[in-house]
């Protein structure tokens, strides 16, 4: 069903290019192409030059860095943890203290 509707779509958009573009000479045509080229090419290069020229400006504010502070997970984890009590106290040999 959505295939025939994109079919139809398809044939009516050829058709009247087709008719447009039939009724051109080749030299028109060429003008016509090569017209359309530097005019998007053109608006490319502006898109592409303004796009970086405009990177990091945001209305003359600066971004704000803020710095990211000391988890203290691991020394809440240790005063939790059931085996680091029992950790402490190994000595190595075999025996605990």
């Amino acid at each position: 069903m959505i295939k025939k509707v994109f079919t139809k779509i398809n044939e009516w958009l050829e058709d009247g290019l087709r008719g447009l573009l039939g009724r051109m000479t080749p030299d028109r045509r060429i003008i016509l192409v090569l017209t359309m080229l530097f005019v998007f090419g053109g608006l490319s290069v502006y898109m592409t030059v303004s796009s970086i020229y405009n990177i990091g400006k945001k209305s003359g504010v600066q971004m704000e860095i803020e710095r990211i502070e000391a988890l203290r997970l691991r020394q809440e984890q240790a005063r939790r943890d059931s085996i680091n009590h029992l950790n402490n106290h190994y000595d190595g040999t075999g025996e605990f203290e």
